[in-house]
């Protein structure tokens, strides 16, 4: 589960207290609620200092699937198939991989206060520079990370490999700096 990834790899690393680590309660009975009580207990705890992301082949964030609405909320998603292989890895038997998944909507990552952006692999060159060379748009959801006053993207050379190699334009996203 991702309750069991998060914490294998990540909260036990950091040795966060079990009360500052708050994920989607997928294990319940009535998903909605779930994703509501999440919502609900975010802005209890008066929103996400930091949100640390990945993106995915075809430009999602979270779960956050193309033409999801900029302005969603914690929701259930159906993965799309190329998720769903991209995923694939995690899990020994593909039978075992989810369709479905709750994530965190577009509107909730971007009200961070901080968003870290990490990319690796030169199998994710394409959707670097599509990210880079593109609009704001509902069609590349990662997009509406651009307009984020404090952005940080972090690339290794594989997913910054169709970039221009003297340094790419960081002028295009507001808060960016080469470093």
């Amino acid at each position: 589960s991702y309750h069991y990834y998060m914490q294998q790899h990540l909260f036990s690393k950091l040795a966060l207290p079990r009360e500052n680590t708050h994920l989607p309660g997928g294990g319940d009975s009535d998903l909605e609620i779930a994703c509501q009580a999440y919502s609900a207990a975010i802005q209890a705890l008066g929103g996400m200092d930091l949100q640390l992301l990945g993106i995915g082949s075809n430009g999602h964030i979270g779960f956050n699937e193309p033409q999801t609405s900029f302005a969603s909320r914690t929701h259930v998603v159906e993965l799309s198939e190329q998720t769903r292989l991209d995923n694939g890895r995690f899990f020994a038997d593909q039978s075992e991989m989810p369709t479905h998944a709750i994530t965190l909507g577009i509107q909730d990552i971007v009200e961070a206060k901080e968003v870290v952006l990490m990319i690796t692999g030169r199998h994710k060159a394409e959707i670097v520079a599509q990210l880079f060379h593109s609009p704001v748009d509902e069609a590349l959801p990662a997009s509406a990370l651009k307009q984020h006053p404090h952005l940080t993207i972090v690339l290794d050379r594989g997913a910054a490999a169709l970039l221009p190699s003297q340094a790419f334009n960081v002028s295009s996203l507001p808060s960016a700096q080469a470093v």
